[in-house]
């Protein structure tokens, strides 16, 4: 059932963003993109701060981690993502729009094209991740699987559908750019699976792995996200973040709720 359950998340977020970049044409992407952007902020944040690093922090006994190791963990989780992305293995939302400038200007196809491809890499290593990261939620808990699951699938869908436009932009077809896509998007279910099997052996690390999972979440909000979000808006743009970011932590909220009271 745990087993089903991982393949059904990890599959859903890049089967929503194919789904979603296929039915909508190029403009109006941009612009849920935006407001997606604000609401997987939300998303993320409020997953990590109010559902898995309590989750991780709640543990007693003489096995638990000390408060101090799990911090520890945390910052090196977040140093750890920092470097990742250093290496560009591990792109986000805002390499999107500077490919995208760079086209507009008419730079060598072919280097648009590499680009591309290095998108895919990196993205298909974020997903594998994030997998691994939804199979340790649920095996530590059912429910606490089900709203990271949710949080993940939340900030995939804008970053899948932004690679779509990457991929568009550094000449791929529509029909090749889904296709990679989705490729790439399968490497979640192949980190699910892989964890499931992996990590189950290794009780005593779910509290170290709730928050290297809480970690990717924080540094995707803050370093990745957010930075899109902080522009100069019009007071109805701004207003419109902040409504979305709300909407976020009110999907994580009820979604924890009723999970609580069905489990």
């Amino acid at each position: 059932m745990t087993l089903i359950a991982i393949v059904l998340a990890t599959f859903a977020g890049g089967l929503l963003s194919v789904l979603i970049a296929a039915s909508l044409t190029l403009a109006v992407l941009g612009r849920v993109v935006q407001h997606l952007v604000s609401l997987s902020t939300g998303v993320l944040l409020s997953t990590a701060l109010l559902n898995v690093l309590p989750e991780a922090f709640e543990g007693h006994g003489p096995d638990h981690p000390e408060p101090q190791v799990l911090f520890a963990t945390l910052l090196a989780g977040l140093l750890f993502f920092f470097l990742l992305e250093k290496a560009e293995l591990y792109r986000h939302g805002h390499h999107h729009e500077h490919d995208e400038h760079h086209h507009h200007h008419g730079f060598d196809r072919h280097q648009a094209g590499r680009g591309g491809w290095s998108v895919l890499l990196g993205d298909s290593i974020h997903n594998f991740c994030d997998g691994v990261i939804i199979a340790a939620a649920f095996l530590a808990d059912m429910r606490l699987g089900m709203v990271t699951a949710l949080a993940i699938v939340a900030h995939e869908i804008p970053q899948e559908v932004g690679d779509y436009i990457v991929l568009l932009n550094a000449g791929f077809s529509k029909g090749r750019a889904l296709f990679y896509n989705a490729l790439s998007g399968a490497a979640a279910v192949l980190g699910g699976v892989l964890g499931y099997f992996v990590v189950g052996a290794w009780e005593p690390l779910f509290p170290y792995l709730l928050v290297v999972a809480a970690s990717s979440f924080i540094y995707v909000a803050t370093a990745d996200l957010i930075p899109q979000l902080q522009l100069r808006l019009s007071w109805r743009a701004t207003l419109a973040q902040l409504l979305w970011l709300g909407a976020g932590l009110a999907i994580v909220l009820v979604a924890g709720h009723f999970l609580h009271e069905g489990h």
